[in-house]
């Protein structure tokens, strides 16, 4: 009698639905969990003044947040040193040197970091720098109870 092998007719075979499980669930991981706007993450309490503002360009933007880290259009810059701040800029920047630079600045920011964005800016070139303030609160809200 002669006994038939069974094992030379299954062929191999990859169950790919485990895998496509995985990459959905990475892709929803991602998704949930990405920046999408940089104003809803860093949290600036900006200085109040009085004026009009300005419509111009495109500025070129940097934050600085009350812990004085630095962020350069969206871009962190990873140490607090004037190196690293203007390599980020340059890196940003590239070669447009008459670009507008918009300051933005939270009003507990050690007035230290704020001196090092404008000596960084300064070095590299760039002499249109506008800083960002929120209007007052109230007309009479003015420092020292003056008018």
């Amino acid at each position: 009698m002669r006994i038939r092998d069974h094992r030379a007719d299954d062929e191999p075979e990859i169950n790919l639905v485990p895998m496509i499980d995985v990459i959905l669930v990475l892709i929803i991981f991602f998704v949930v969990t990405a920046t999408f706007d940089a104003r809803s993450v860093i949290q600036l309490e900006l200085p109040r003044a009085t004026g009009e503002q300005s419509e111009a360009e495109q500025p070129l933007v940097v934050l600085v947040n009350a812990e004085g880290r630095y962020f350069v259009d969206d871009r962190e810059v990873l140490r607090t040193d004037i190196a690293s701040l203007k390599a980020t800029i340059a890196e940003v920047a590239g070669s447009e040197r008459d670009r507008p630079v918009m300051l933005r600045a939270d009003a507990r920011t050690p007035y230290q970091a704020v001196v090092t964005v404008y000596d960084a800016l300064g070095q590299l070139g760039f002499n249109r720098i506008m800083s960002a303030t929120a209007p007052p609160t109230a007309p009479d809200a003015s420092p020292g109870g003056a008018p």
